[in-house]
């Protein structure tokens, strides 16, 4: 009699250890799911929530687009030949696009605000003429097929030589040069949105590019201080 309740009881507690047993595993893969969807969901909040400003340019420093996009160039801009001290408020570069009737679809200013200059589906002015050698149809008619994307910024004294002289460079305040933090972070967060809207667009470094990977004769943004790996590329 006593080894059958032994037995019943070692049933019982076997059975039991069993169900424990599945409760804590089910309860950790509900955990493990619940912290990946959390995941996930800041993930989507950080890059579908991009804030943009709206500071559009006139219509006339743009036109209407009528060709798919599969590029993204990269830019600096300052007001630094004007305003040393001051180089980098939004307002000096937008008067200087609109009075010299170029333009780019975004700029991001040090602080890492992106301000919307012209709308994507309107061709910027912002390439210009040059060439790439894996796409040679976009000779000197990259505007049509990218958009661009300005970030305020100064590179180095050799790349800023044809704007100021290395007595006003010296001068400048070093937080000027280069690039900031927070721009760095902005431009990860459009540049995602601009890659899940465009599959053309592809994540590389033949699709996003420098200025002066396009022109190297003429231009040299965005430089040798920018860092491409904080992007990804």
């Amino acid at each position: 009699m006593i080894h059958a309740y032994l037995k019943i009881a070692m049933t019982v507690v076997g059975v039991s250890l069993i169900l424990i047993l599945t409760v804590l595993y089910l309860r950790e893969n509900r955990e493990e799911a619940v912290a990946e969807n959390d995941q996930r969901d800041k993930s989507d909040i950080t890059h579908e929530e991009v804030e943009i400003s709206d500071y559009l340019l006139p219509l006339e420093n743009s036109e209407i687009r009528t060709t798919p996009i599969s590029h993204v160039m990269l830019h600096f801009s300052s007001n630094v030949t004007e305003k040393p001290h001051a180089p980098y408020h939004v307002e000096d570069i937008y008067k200087i696009f609109k009075e010299y009737g170029v333009s780019a679809h975004y700029l991001i200013d040090r602080s890492g605000t992106i301000y919307r200059l012209v709308q994507e589906d309107r061709m910027a002015y912002h390439a210009g003429a040059g060439s790439l050698s894996r796409f040679p149809a976009y000779e000197n008619k990259l505007n049509a097929y990218s958009i661009g994307i300005e970030l305020l910024a100064i590179g180095t004294k050799e790349e800023m030589s044809t704007f100021i002289t290395e007595d006003t460079y010296n001068t400048l305040d070093p937080s000027f040069i280069g690039y900031t933090d927070a721009q760095y972070e902005s431009l990860n967060s459009l540049l995602h949105t601009i890659h899940e809207r465009y599959q053309e667009v592809k994540r590389d470094r033949e699709h996003v590019i420098g200025h002066d990977e396009y022109a190297p004769d003429r231009k040299n943004d965005p430089g040798a201080l920018f860092d491409w790996g904080r992007i990804g590329y």
